[in-house]
């Protein structure tokens, strides 16, 4: 696809969010913020049986960029097993985002929403270890 393409699909994601919204009945929750730029963001996780993200929602505020890979990565996460969070990287972003020439404060805003859900993710995947730990 053609550059034209990709700008399009991102203003869309941003224009018009997928899974935007505060989820109620969540196990991960987890949010940062951008410094260069002020962007922000936040992620509840419903996590369904087998350890795999149910629902996603995302909140926050920020340019184009953040707010279209924010949803972008929801939809993508979804019916993921948390352990493919783990594996996420930072080439797998910018591909959904079309691979954009972006300088290095533009990635910092592509990739906040993996950052966040990454964040979320451990922390969730952390306690559990700890409840284990504990029962032992």
């Amino acid at each position: 696809m053609s550059a034209e393409i990709y700008k399009e699909i991102i203003l869309d994601y941003y224009r018009h969010p997928r899974n935007y919204g505060k989820l109620e009945n969540y196990d991960i929750s987890a949010r940062d913020t951008n410094p260069l730029c002020g962007d922000e963001g936040e992620r509840r996780i419903k996590v369904s049986d087998g350890g795999k993200i149910g629902e996603i929602k995302f909140q926050g505020k920020g340019c184009a960029i953040s707010q279209a890979s924010a949803s972008m990565l929801t939809e993508f996460a979804k019916e993921k097993p948390l352990e493919w969070v783990k594996g996420l990287s930072k080439e797998d972003v910018l591909k959904l985002l079309g691979n954009p020439d972006l300088g290095p404060a533009r990635i910092k805003c592509a990739l906040l929403g993996m950052k966040v859900i990454k964040t979320g993710v451990y922390q969730y995947l952390g306690a559990k270890l700890d409840d284990l730990s504990a029962g032992e």
